[in-house]
C-alpha cells in the first residue's frame, strides 16, 4: 500500500499504534519490525518531514527493551539511505547509537547492520560528520571494540581505511584507533569448510594491512609490533610483518624509521642469514629494498642526519667481508643483502657498488676455481644487472665506468675458461654490458662479437653455443653496425667454406664429414639468432637463401636434412621480424618467392624426369617451409597482403609464373591438373596452404570459389596421402574464413556430396574420412550448424570396422590445436569455449554409442571420449568427473595402447585437483595403475608410474592399506630397461614409503 501511494508511512506508525505501544516487549518488537521491513523497501518514497520525524522516533526506540532493537537498527539502516536526510539527522543518529546502543552485545548481523549505518553516512553525509571532530573516531572505536566475525571485520576495516584517507580528525585517539585494528595482527583465520560467504585470510590480511600502511602516525606503534613479531617463532607472522613493513615503507619518511633502523635492519639481516624459507628470504629482501627506497626519498634539512648514509655503512659492515671468507658459506646472502639495497635508487647503487665491485674483481683474481669464480661473476652480473634501471652510464656518477677496463677483463677471461657453467654466467654478463649504453668501447664491441662468434660456432658445449646466439640476438639491436660488418660476413664465410679434404680412412672422412655439418648447422642457427634487426635481416636473409639454393641440388638423405635446418632457420627469422612491418614485408617478398620458385623448379624436374632438385618435393622438407611462408604471412597489412595473394593464388590456378624470380621452367605449372606426372607438382599445394591459410580474413582471395572446387576434388581424388591431407586441411582454412551465406552453404553442400560417396565405398574411404574431420574441424570452431551433421556423420564411423579406429583418432585432431592452419595466430574464426560446446554437444553420444556397441566397436568409442576428455580445460573436467569416471576406468581395460595412454594422461591432474572424488576408487585406480606399469609400451609404462605416483595426493588414511602392495609392485619398474621408466618409478616408489611418515 506505501509503495503504491494509497498509505502514507506516518498512517502505518499510527495503524501499527497497538503494536508500538505495547506493553509486552515481544510484540513491540514484532510491530517495530514490520514498519522497519516496510522502510527498507520505500524508503526511497519518503519526504523530508516524514524522515525527520521517523528518526526521532527511532532514536527514542534505541533506549527500548534489548528484543526490540534489531528491528530499530534495520529502521535506521533504511533512514539512512535516504537522499532527503535533513541536515544534523545523520549526527544525531550516531550520537544515539553511540550512546545508547553496546553494539558488542548483538548478535552478528546486528552488528553488521550497525556498521553499514555508519559505512551510508560516511558516504553521503561525511562533512557533517568531520563537524563531530574526533568524538565520531572515539563512538566508532567503542562499536568496533571486540568484534570477531570475519564478515563485521571487513566491513570495520573499510570504515577505519576511509577515517584515514578521509582525513577524519583521530584527535587524541591515534592509538586507540591502533589498538583496536591491530589486535587483529597477525591475522589468525581459518574459513570453515563449505562456507557461503567465501571469505579467505587472504582477504581480511590485505584489509587489516591497508590499515596499518596507510597513516604514519601509527608509525611509533606499529613498528615496535612488527619487530616484535619478526622475532616469533610463527612463520606467517614473519610473511606478514615484513609485507606490512614494506607496504609501510611507501609513505613513510626518515622521521618515523629513524628510532627503528638498527633493530629493523638486525631483524632482516638474521632472517636472511638463518632462515630455510625462501618465502621469508625473499620478502625480507623486498622489506631491505623498501627500506632503503624510503631513506632516498627524504629530503635532508641541512642540519639534519643523513641516515640513508649510515644505514647503508651498518649493511656494509655486517655483509660486505663475508664476500672475502675463504669458504663462501653466508657469501649468497650478504649479495642478496646487498643488491636489495643497492637496486632501491641510483645513490644506494653508487653507494653500494662503490664499495662491494672492487672487491668482487679483486675476489675473482684472487681465486683459481671455476666454481668459486662462477659464485664471485653471478654476484658481479646481480650488480651490474642493478645499473640498467639507471639507463645510461654516467662519467661522474658511475663507479661501473672507473671500473670499466677490469670488469671487461673478468667476462672475457670467463668466456675463455674451460668450464661451461662459468662460460654461461660470462654470456650473461656479456649481455648484461652491452646493454649499458656507453659501457663498452668500439673495440671492446669488436671482442664482444669476436667471443660470441668463437662460441657460438666452436664450443663443444651446445649450452654455451646457444647462450652465445641468444646474447648476439640480443645484442644485435643496439649494435646494428658492428654486428653486420663483423658478425655476418663470417659467418656466411664458415657456411660457404667447403667439406674438408679427403681423410686416410674412411672412419675419419666420416667425422669429418660430422664435423663439417655441425659447423654448417651452428652457422645457420647463428645467423638466424642474430637476425634482430632489419639492417642485420636484410644481410641474413639473401645467405640464407643462397645456402639454401646449394644444398637443394643432390638427392641425398643429409641434403633434405641440411634443406630442413636452412628452412627452420628461416622460420626463427620470420618470427623475430613479425613486429616490424618494413623487416616483414621484405623478409616475405624476398623469401616467399624465392622458396615457392625453387619449389615449383624441383616439382617440374620431377615430372620432365630431370633428377637435381628432388629432395625439396620430400614431406618433411615441405613439412619445414610451411611454417616458413604462414609466419611470412600471418602479420602483412591487408594491403600487402592482397598485394601478395594477387600473384600467389594465379600461380597455382593459372600457371602464372612471370612474378617468381628465376621464372624460365621447362614446362607449364598445373598442380591442379590431371595426370600422373603432375604428381610432383600436386604436393605444392602444401605452400599455397601455407600462405592463403595464414592471410588476415579480410583479405579477399580472387578467384575464391574455383580456388574451393579445386582443393576439394583435389582431397578427394589424389592417391598420395600427403597432397590429399594438405588439399583437405586448405580447404578447411578456407571455408572456416569464408564468409557466412549462399555463398558458404553451396560449398559446404558440395564438399558433403563429394564426401558421402567416398565414406560408403571405394578405395578412397581414408581421403574422404580425412576431408570430413578437417572440414569439420573448420565448422566447429566458428559454431557453424552443419557442424553437428557432420559430428553426427563422424559418430557413426566408429562403428565402421574399416574406418572406426581412424574415426576416433579424429576426435583428437577435432579438439586439438593445429600448428599449421585454423588456429588463431593464422586469423582461423575460433570462438570461445567451442570445446566446452563440443564436449556438452557429443559426450552423451559418445557415451551412449558406447553402450550400444559390439565388443569389438567399444573401444573406439572409448578412444574418441578419452581424446575429447584429454583436451577440455581441467575445471570443466572436474565438475564432469562424477558421471565420467566409471567409463575412464573401463578405458584403463582396454587393450588399445593410445586409448590407454590417452586416459592416463586425463586421469593424471585429476588425481591432484579431485583427491576426494578419486579417493572413492583408490581401489581399482591402483589395481589398474600397477597393472598398466608393465605395459609393453614405454609411454604407457611411465604414464602408469607417473598416476601411481599422483596417487599420493590422495588422502593418507585412505592410500595406507595399499603402501605395501604399491611399494612391493614398484620394485618390478625398477630394473625396467628403459632409463625413463626406471626414473619415474624411482620419484612414484619414494613417495610411496614416505607415506603416512611424520611431517607429511
Amino acid at each position: 500500500g506505501v509503495k503504491d501511494g494509497k498509505w502514507t508511512v506516518l498512517q502505518l506508525v499510527e495503524a501499527l499504534g497497538f503494536s508500538l505501544e505495547n506493553t509486552d516487549p515481544r510484540t513491540r518488537g514484532r510491530g517495530m519490525q514490520l514498519l522497519s521491513q516496510v522502510l527498507l523497501r520505500c524508503y526511497s518514497l519518503l519526504q523530508e518531514k516524514e524522515v525527520l520525524h521517523l528518526i526521532l522516533f527511532y532514536e527514542s526506540r534505541l533506549q527500548d527493551h534489548h528484543l526490540v532493537i534489531p528491528s530499530v537498527l534495520q529502521g535506521l539502516q533504511a533512514l539512512s539511505m535516504c537522499e532527503v536526510l535533513s541536515p544534523g539527522l545523520a549526527v544525531s543518529v550516531l550520537k544515539a547509537i553511540f550512546q545508547e546502543v553496546h553494539v558488542q552485545s548483538l548478535m552478528q548481523l546486528d552488528r553488521h547492520t550497525v556498521y553499514t549505518i555508519i559505512t551510508n553516512f560516511m558516504n553521503t553525509r561525511e562533512e557533517e560528520l568531520k563537524g563531530l571532530g574526533a568524538d565520531f573516531t572515539f563512538g566508532f572505536i567503542q562499536v568496533m571494540d571486540g568484534e570477531k566475525d570475519p564478515r563485521n571485520l571487513l566491513v570495520a576495516f573499510q570504515i577505519v581505511r576511509d577515517l584515514i584517507a578521509k582525513d577524519y580528525a583521530l584527535g587524541p585517539f591515534v592509538e586507540e584507533l591502533f589498538e583496536v585494528t591491530s589486535c587483529y595482527f597477525p591475522v589468525d583465520f581459518t574459513p570453515p569448510p563449505n562456507d557461503p560467504h567465501g571469505i579467505q585470510r587472504e582477504d581480511l590480511i590485505l584489509s587489516l594491512r591497508a590499515i596499518l600502511a596507510s597513516t604514519p602516525q601509527f608509525a611509533e606503534f606499529l613498528l615496535p609490533l612488527l619487530i616484535d613479531k619478526l622475532d616469533s617463532e610463527l612463520q606467517s607472522a614473519k610473511l606478514d610483518s615484513l609485507q606490512t613493513l614494506t607496504a609501510c615503507c611507501a609513505i613513510y619518511g626518515q622521521k618515523e624509521l629513524q628510532e627503528f633502523l638498527p633493530s629493523l635492519w638486525s631483524s632482516l639481516r638474521r632472517e636472511v642469514f638463518q632462515t630455510a624459507s625462501e618465502k621469508i628470504e625473499t620478502e625480507c629482501l623486498a622489506a631491505l629494498h623498501a627500506l632503503s627506497a624510503c631513506l632516498s626519498r627524504s629530503v635532508l634539512s641541512s642540519d639534519s642526519e643523513d641516515l640513508l648514509d649510515s644505514f647503508l655503512s651498518s649493511i656494509l659492515q655486517d655483509c660486505r667481508h663475508h664476500l672475502c671468507e675463504p669458504d663462501m658459506k653466508l657469501v649468497w646472502p650478504s649479495a642478496k643483502l646487498l643488491q636489495a639495497a643497492a637496486g632501491a635508487s641510483l645513490r644506494t647503487h653508487h653507494r653500494i657498488t662503490c664499495s662491494v665491485l672492487p672487491l668482487l674483481l679483486e675476489q675473482y683474481t684472487k681465486h683459481t676455481q671455476s666454481s668459486q669464480r662462477r659464485t664471485i661473476l653471478e654476484m658481479l652480473l646481480g650488480f651490474l644487472e642493478l645499473q640498467q634501471n639507471w639507463g645510461h652510464v654516467e662519467e661522474d656518477e658511475s663507479t661501473l665506468l672507473s671500473l670499466q677496463a677490469p670488469v671487461c677483463s673478468v667476462v672475457f677471461s670467463a668466456l675463455t675458461d674451460l668450464s661451461v657453467q662459468l662460460q654461461l654466467v660470462g654470456i650473461k654478463a656479456l649481455t648484461v654490458l652491452g646493454s649499458l649504453q656507453g659501457f663498452l668501447s668500439s673495440s671492446d664491441l669488436e671482442l664482444v662479437v669476436d667471443h660470441l662468434i668463437r662460441l657460438a660456432l666452436h664450443e663443444e658445449d651446445s649450452q654455451s653455443s646457444e647462450a652465445a646466439m641468444e646474447a648476439a640476438g640480443s645484442l644485435a639491436p643496439t649494435y646494428p653496425k658492428v654486428f653486420s660488418e663483423r658478425m655476418v660476413p663470417r659467418l656466411e664465410e664458415e657456411l660457404q667454406s667447403g667439406p674438408p679434404l679427403r681423410c686416410v680412412s674412411s672412419s675419419e672422412q666420416e667425422e669429418s664429414y660430422h664435423n663439417h655439418r655441425s659447423l654448417q648447422q651452428r652457422c645457420l642457427q647463428a645467423l638466424a639468432a642474430v637476425s634482430t634487426h632489419t639492417s642485420i635481416m636484410r644481410e641474413t636473409v639473401p645467405v640464407l637463401l643462397q645456402h639454401l639454393q646449394k644444398v637443394q641440388k643432390g638427392t641425398e638423405a643429409r641434403n633434405t636434412k641440411d634443406i630442413i635446418s636452412v628452412c627452420q632457420s628461416l622460420h626463427r627469422v620470420a618470427l623475430q621480424c613479425q613486429q616490424d612491418a618494413e623487416g616483414c614485408w621484405y623478409f616475405h617478398q624476398t623469401v616467399v618467392p624465392c622458396l615457392l620458385a625453387m619449389a615449383v623448379q624441383a616439382a617440374m624436374q620431377e615430372s620432365t624426369h630431370t633428377l637435381p632438385g628432388k629432395a625439396l618435393l620430400e614431406e618433411e622438407v615441405l613439412a619445414a617451409m610451411i611454417p616458413v611462408i604462414s609466419a611470412a604471412t600471418t602479420h602483412l597489412s591487408p594491403e600487402l597482403a592482397a598485394q601478395s595473394v594477387s600473384h600467389v593464388v594465379p600461380l597455382f590456378l593459372d600457371g602464372e609464373v612471370s612474378f617468381l624470380p628465376q621464372n624460365s621452367f621447362p614446362c607449364s605449372f598445373q598442380p591442379f591438373g590431371d595426370g600422373e606426372c603432375l604428381e610432383a607438382q600436386r604436393r605444392l599445394v602444401a605452400l599455397l596452404m601455407a600462405f592463403v591459410c595464414s592471410l588476415p580474413r579480410n583479405v579477399a582471395i580472387p578467384q575464391q570459389e574455383w580456388l574451393l572446387q579445386e582443393l576439394l576434388a583435389l582431397s578427394c581424388s589424389c592417391n598420395c596421402p600427403f597432397t590429399a591431407t594438405t588439399a583437405a586441411k586448405c580447404f578447411a582454412g578456407l571455408v572456416n574464413k569464408h564468409p557466412a551465406g549462399q555463398q558458404l552453404d553451396e560449398i559446404l553442400q558440395l564438399a558433403v556430396n563429394r564426401m558421402e560417396p567416398g565414406l560408403a565405398e571405394g578405395p578412397r574411404r581414408m581421403q574422404a574420412l580425412t576431408l570430413l574431420l578437417w572440414v569439420t574441424k573448420a565448422l566447429v570452431l566458428r559454431y557453424h550448424p552443419l557442424s553437428s551433421c557432420l559430428t553426427d556423420r563422424l559418430l557413426g564411423l566408429l562403428g565402421d570396422m574399416e574406418l572406426g579406429p581412424a574415426a576416433a583418432d579424429g576426435f583428437s585432431l577435432l579438439m586439438a590445436e593445429s600448428p599449421d592452419v585454423l588456429h588463431k595466430g593464422c586469423h582461423a574464426d575460433v570462438r570461445i569455449m567451442f570445446r566446452q560446446r563440443f564436449f556438452t554437444d557429443n559426450v552423451p553420444k559418445l557415451v551412449q554409442g558406447f553402450h550400444g556397441a559390439g565388443p569389438d566397436m567399444k573401444a573406439n568409442y572409448l578412444k574418441g571420449l578419452s581424446h575429447v576428455l584429454n583436451h577440455l580445460p581441467k575445471p570443466v573436467l572436474v565438475a564432469e568427473l562424477p558421471t565420467l569416471l566409471s567409463l575412464l576406468l573401463e578405458a584403463l581395460s582396454c587393450s588399445d595402447h593410445v586409448v590407454q595412454l590417452s586416459t592416463l594422461s586425463c586421469l593424471h591432474p585429476l588425481l591432484l585437483e579431485a583427491p576426494q572424488i578419486m579417493s572413492l576408487h583408490v581401489d581399482t585406480l591402483v589395481t589398474k595403475f600397477l597393472n598398466l606399469t608393465s605395459s609393453p609400451t614405454m609411454a604407457v609404462r611411465i604414464a602408469a608410474l607417473r598416476c601411481a605416483h599422483a596417487l599420493t595426493s590422495l588422502p593418507t588414511t585412505v592410500l595406507l592399506p595399499y603402501k605395501g602392495r604399491v611399494i612391493r609392485a614398484l620394485a618390478k619398474p625398477l630394473d625396467d630397461k628403459k632409463r625413463l621408466v626406471r626414473k619415474e618409478a624411482v620419484a612414484a616408489r619414494g613417495e610411496w614409503f614416505l607415506l603416512g611418515s611424520p611431517g607429511r
